[in-house]
C-alpha cells in the first residue's frame, strides 16, 4: 500500500517551541491489517504507533526507536518500531485467553533506543487514567525520563475497524525559555487535547494541523520526511536468529528433514529455511 503519511517539524520564530506534525494514516491502516488488530487494541496500537514516531523525529531522529505497552492483568502487549529510515511496523502479542490488550491505570509503558553501539537507552512510565492514555504517558514520559516539558496529541480514528485517519503532533518547549512562553501554549493547547475532529476533517494534513496550533504565531516550517509502513525483516535475519540457538535446537529443527517455515511477526511475510542452510550452521558451530 502506498503511503501518503509525513512527519513536518517547525520551530517558532521567537525560539520558545519545537513543532512535530504527524500524519499517519495509511501506516496505522496497515500495521492494524497486518496483525489483524480492531477495536480498543487497534486504537491503542494506531495511538502507540504514532506516538512512537513522533517520539524518534523529536528526540532521537536517526536511532531505531520502539514503544512497548505492557498491557493490565497479564493481558499480553504491544510494540510500535519506528525506523530512521521512515520504515514503521507494529506488533499484538496477546496472552493465551484474552482477546484485547487491556490498557489503563498501572498498564506500563516502556520506550527504547539502539544506539549505534548496538545498547539500549530505555525508560518505563505507567499509564495514567483517563482519556487518551497513550498521549498521557507518553508526554509523562518525555517530562520524567527525558526531562523535557512537553505537550502531545495522539488520535486513530476507526470505523467498523478500519482507520478512516491517523496521526499526532508533539510540541516541545526549548531549553532556557521562560514560564511565560509555556503557559500561553498551554492555554492555546486545551483546545487540541483531543485531535480527532482535526483528523476526520477531509483536509486534513501536517500542515493544516501545524497552522491551527500555531495560529496568529510566526513560525518557520522546517523539514517534511515521509513514514510509511515496511518491514524489514529477511531471510539474511531469519537465518541469522537461528543460528543463535544452542546446537541441539537447531539439530532438533532439522531432524525432520523438512524445509523449515517461519512467518515474520510484524508481516506475515513466510521464509523457507532448506535443510541444508540449516546443516550449513551447525558446520560453522
Amino acid at each position: 500500500m502506498q503511503s501518503n503519511d509525513s512527519v513536518l517539524r517547525a520551530i517558532t520564530d521567537d525560539g520558545a517551541f519545537r513543532v512535530i506534525v504527524a500524519r499517519t494514516t495509511d501506516t496505522v491502516q496497515s500495521v492494524l491489517s497486518a496483525q489483524s488488530a480492531q477495536g480498543e487494541t487497534g486504537r491503542h496500537l494506531g495511538d502507540l504507533v504514532t506516538g512512537s514516531v513522533l517520539f524518534r523525529e523529536t528526540m532521537a531522529p536517526n536511532l531505531r526507536v520502539q514503544g512497548i505497552l505492557k498491557g493490565l492483568g497479564g493481558s499480553g502487549s504491544l510494540v510500535a518500531d519506528s525506523h530512521p529510515s521512515g520504515k514503521t511496523r507494529g506488533l499484538v502479542q496477546l496472552s493465551s485467553g484474552s482477546t484485547q490488550v487491556s490498557v489503563g491505570p498501572g498498564a506500563i509503558m516502556q520506550m527504547m533506543r539502539t544506539l549505534p553501539d548496538g545498547k539500549i537507552n530505555q525508560g518505563f512510565v505507567e499509564v495514567p487514567a483517563g482519556e487518551g492514555s497513550i498521549s498521557r504517558a507518553l508526554m509523562e514520559y518525555m517530562q520524567t525520563s527525558e526531562q523535557v516539558v512537553s505537550m502531545l496529541a495522539l488520535g486513530t480514528v476507526l470505523e467498523q475497524d478500519r482507520v478512516t485517519a491517523a496521526g499526532g503532533y508533539l510540541v516541545q518547549l526549548l531549553p532556557e525559555v521562560g514560564r511565560g512562553p509555556l503557559m500561553v501554549m498551554t492555554e492555546r493547547l486545551k483546545d487540541f487535547e483531543n485531535i480527532d475532529a482535526q483528523l476526520k476533517d477531509a483536509n486534513f494534513s501536517p500542515e493544516a494541523l501545524l497552522e491551527e496550533l500555531l495560529y496568529g504565531m510566526a513560525y518557520t516550517r522546517l523539514e517534511e520526511s515521509s513514514v510509511g509502513f515496511e518491514c524489514w525483516c529477511n531471510e539474511l535475519r531469519v537465518v541469522s536468529a537461528i543460528a543463535t540457538l544452542p546446537k541441539q535446537d537447531i539439530e532438533h529443527l532439522l531432524s525432520s528433514g523438512e524445509v523449515l517455515e517461519i512467518a515474520c511477526e510484524y508481516c506475515k511475510r513466510e521464509f523457507r529455511i532448506p535443510p541444508a542452510r540449516l546443516q550449513g550452521l551447525l558446520n560453522q558451530s
